[in-house]
């Protein structure tokens, strides 16, 4: 089989990672174009990643006949955008989280995607790595019974990274890091949906949410408890318990351990001689995976992050910045 053909929205960080991920295996994956508001910024980033096409802007990636897949890596609040002129041309897209800047925009998304027939995935990496296929696997066998209750936290102080404090750039925990603990709770009560949120939370000098909690209810007692902060360090783990016994996921949002009452798993995550800006990006390779097997067997989504959970990840983002009085222009 061919390797996938992507393009590169947006020249930034988590845009390095992504190819220097994907590059661990060129029979599978190539990088043909890149594109970029600013053309030295493309062209730079071509050059450092060996990609044959820099594009100042989307439109010739959106218009390009040899770009099989796009992944959009810019800002928050370009997504929506972006993403949706690559659905426009066909293109079907990878998209960095959070997907949009609030359900309305990732349900237009969705709904314009379901209308062309055209693949679209919320690049939710976590869903992706081998040991939350180990942990559904072990939560669907029972291994600890009737699972009750989950508790996941997810916080670094990131007041000095303008991503986040900037609230014209979709700033905030909530939209960052929030998206990482809703996925993860969503995760492991999958298929029921929230019968009562509560949420607490403040804002920052900025504007914008610097630690917010939420208590989630589900039917027959089943509870989760999530925590997020761009202001303080958190222990960052993922913890399910069920009548049976407990599981843990130290580093959940990209983890390479598991720990059961019985047994603990350990899995390697892809390295790459090209230094990573971000820590374990090497499993940014397996969401690339996801997406070559998804188009290979002519899927519009993803099984590990559908479409109807992007849009409740939304409702739920959109739920708990409302609670903590933090609104986007977009949500006007």
């Amino acid at each position: 089989m061919a390797p996938l053909r992507w393009a590169i929205v947006g020249a930034g960080k988590i845009s390095h990672d992504f190819v220097t991920a994907i590059q661990i295996f060129p029979d599978n994956h190539s990088v043909v174009a890149v594109g970029s508001g600013n053309r030295a910024n493309a062209e730079k980033f071509a050059e450092e990643h060996k990609i044959p096409k820099a594009y100042e802007g989307y439109e010739g990636i959106a218009k390009d006949k040899e770009v099989d897949v796009v992944y959009i890596g810019n800002l928050n609040t370009q997504h929506y955008a972006s993403t949706k002129l690559m659905l426009e041309h066909g293109k079907p897209v990878l998209c960095e989280k959070p997907f949009t800047m609030n359900e309305k925009q990732t349900t237009d998304l969705i709904e314009l995607a379901r209308a062309k027939k055209v693949f679209l995935m919320e690049a939710v990496w976590s869903r992706c790595f081998p040991v939350y296929k180990k942990v559904r696997e072990l939560i669907d066998e029972g291994a600890i019974g009737e699972v009750m209750f989950a508790n996941v936290n997810f916080g670094f102080n990131l007041q000095n990274k303008e991503r986040i404090t900037n609230k014209n750039f979709g700033g905030g925990a909530i939209l960052d890091l929030g998206i990482y603990i809703l996925q993860f709770q969503q995760f492991v009560f999958r298929g029921l949906k929230p019968i009562k949120v509560v949420v607490a939370g403040s804002l920052t000098k900025d504007g914008v949410d610097g630690t917010s909690a939420a208590l989630i209810s589900y039917e027959n007692g089943k509870l989760a408890s999530v925590t997020c902060s761009a202001e303080i360090f958190l222990p960052n783990e993922g913890i399910i318990i069920g009548t049976k016994g407990m599981m843990r996921l130290p580093r959940f949002w990209c983890p390479s351990e598991l720990i059961t009452s019985n047994k603990t798993y350990n899995f390697d995550i892809p390295q790459s001689e090209v230094k990573f800006k971000y820590l374990y990006s090497g499993g940014l390779l397996y969401e690339a995976d996801e997406v070559k097997q998804c188009l290979e067997e002519g899927k519009l989504e993803s099984p590990q992050i559908t479409h109807c959970e992007s849009i409740q990840l939304a409702q739920l983002m959109d739920l708990m910045r409302k609670e903590v009085g933090l609104r986007f222009k977009e949500d006007d």
